[in-house]
């Protein structure tokens, strides 16, 4: 096998091959992303719904995911907080939505991990609510021991670092793709020595995450077929 062989795709190759069933065509995300804005702004009079990241900033790549803030009334808080899942819900349908342990209790600021069925992995909606009074205070309760809750899968964040560990390799930045796929392992308590080998690694992990926790076993099957659709089955792609 040529070094060229075990290279992970390219953005265009990745496109003509697909991801699996899971095409590749950014500005079905960028639309998305916009109707995702209009969504929480019309469940929230007087809120504001923004994007950030990269998409702001116009630097994405086929990869990027969608980076979302939604300013809204301290008042109405706890309600938009309590209904962001379902108000997307009504954009595409909604298969699972994890929240940043750190801020599970905050009264003012919620980080949200969303994911639409039938959507590229890549493509994870990250929602970041905050009360108008914090909106400009980004480290706002990140650190207050109390707003910290414990509704949190190892697993499910396991397989997270798993796909940002493929877009990792496929942006060809194998030293960011070795340590989540560190920390991976070592979140589902297992052994953290990855071989660089992209593809035996990331199965490595997926199945480390189903051991711990079965019930993963749906989005473990879809982490695998992305990483055997598009990554080389040799060495680094830098070797």
């Amino acid at each position: 096998m040529t070094r060229d062989d075990r290279r992970a795709r390219t953005p265009a190759q990745a496109r003509r091959a697909g991801w699996g069933s899971e095409p590749l065509d950014p500005a079905d995300r960028d639309a998305l992303a916009q109707r995702s804005l209009a969504a929480l702004r019309a469940r929230c009079p007087g809120s504001r719904a923004e994007l950030r990241g990269s998409l702001a900033r116009e630097t994405a790549d086929p990869y990027s995911d969608i980076d979302l803030a939604w300013i809204v009334p301290d008042a109405d808080f706890d309600d938009c907080a309590a209904g962001a899942a379902a108000c997307l819900g009504q954009v595409r349908e909604v298969v699972s939505v994890r929240s940043d342990p750190e801020l599970q209790r905050s009264s003012k600021r919620r980080l949200l991990f969303v994911n639409f069925r039938d959507l590229p992995l890549f493509w994870r909606v990250d929602l970041e609510i905050s009360a108008e009074s914090v909106a400009d205070d980004p480290a706002y309760d990140r650190d207050n021991p109390l707003a910290r809750g414990d509704d949190w899968s190892a697993a499910a964040s396991a397989l997270a670092n798993a796909v940002a560990a493929v877009k990792a390799v496929l942006r060809q930045r194998p030293d960011t793709a070795w340590g989540l796929l560190e920390r991976g392992l070592r979140r589902v308590g297992a052994p953290d020595a990855v071989t660089g080998r992209w593809q035996e690694d990331v199965v490595r992990l997926t199945d480390a995450a189903v051991r711990q926790e079965p019930a993963q076993r749906p989005l473990a099957d879809r982490v695998v077929r992305l990483a055997t659709d598009l990554l080389p089955p040799g060495r680094r792609a830098s070797d």
